[in-house]
């Protein structure tokens, strides 16, 4: 039986997922790359490797000195540069790749969105005037708000935001999706907040936010995806394990 060698890079609910699925055949020897930037992420399925790669040129070495028969892009949809590097590698070592990206988030009636294209923007939208404010883009991307003083502002992420921002009225929470909706209400009412900040990041873990502020009426300052590479891909875990077997298939038949 051929091994197909299998390297997902992760980091995302769909990753895990697809990992599982994956891992579970005995044909596939499937491996998780994850960054790093998390300290204490869930349980995987599969192996685990944990850093970066050096780039595409040192992706594609891994490529080639591990023999990967498939890579998979599962990473988040705003982790741009490592998308364009799996995809410059994958062309480097000639090898396959499929991209995992979930379908953006649509506006709906109701919805209250102010459509931008970067955090800097974002924060430029808030206007001058104080408001309360909550934060779902996770730490390493808050540096900008520290331009805009006067808003409070109700941070979330998975690890502590270290060092915290520097303005008079922060308020940090830890937590890890998915948050439903009712959750999510509940949260907003409680600190009074008046306009979130969130990127389209797509899929049901964290859309609960926008569907509670829906409900309520708040407006959504929505940060728009970059632009990604053009390559093969699939809108869902069961889209990608069909992509995958249809493309394994055609590697047996070539004996690859």
């Amino acid at each position: 039986m051929t091994k197909h060698h299998i390297l997902i890079l992760g980091g995302t609910s769909e990753a895990r997922a697809l990992a599982g699925r994956l891992g579970a055949h005995a044909d596939c020897a499937v491996t998780l790359s994850l960054a790093g930037r998390t300290a204490n992420p869930v349980a995987q399925p599969v192996p685990v490797r944990v850093g970066g790669f050096g780039g595409a040129e040192g992706l594609a070495r891994h490529l080639e000195a591990a023999k990967i028969s498939l890579l998979i892009d599962a990473t988040h949809p705003f982790a741009a540069q490592i998308s364009r590097n799996a995809a410059e590698a994958a062309k480097q070592a000639g090898v396959p790749l499929i991209a995992l990206r979930r379908p953006v988030w649509q506006q709906a009636a109701g919805d209250h969105w102010t459509l931008v294209g970067s955090v800097v923007a974002a924060v430029d939208a808030l206007g001058e005037k104080p408001r309360r404010v909550m934060v779902a883009l996770g730490r390493q991307e808050l540096a900008p708000f520290e331009a805009a003083p006067q808003h409070s502002y109700l941070i979330r992420s998975v690890d502590p935001v270290e060092p915290p921002l520097g303005v008079p009225d922060a308020h940090y929470i830890l937590a890890r999706g998915p948050f439903e909706e009712a959750d999510e209400r509940q949260l907003l009412e409680a600190n009074r907040i008046d306009v979130i900040v969130s990127k389209n990041s797509g899929g049901a873990a964290a859309y609960g936010k926008i569907a509670a502020a829906r409900s309520l009426g708040l407006e959504v300052v929505m940060i728009a995806r970059p632009a990604l590479p053009n390559v093969p891909s699939a809108g869902s875990v069961d889209e990608a394990v069909t992509r995958v077997g249809h493309l394994l298939a055609s590697l047996a038949k070539r004996g690859v």
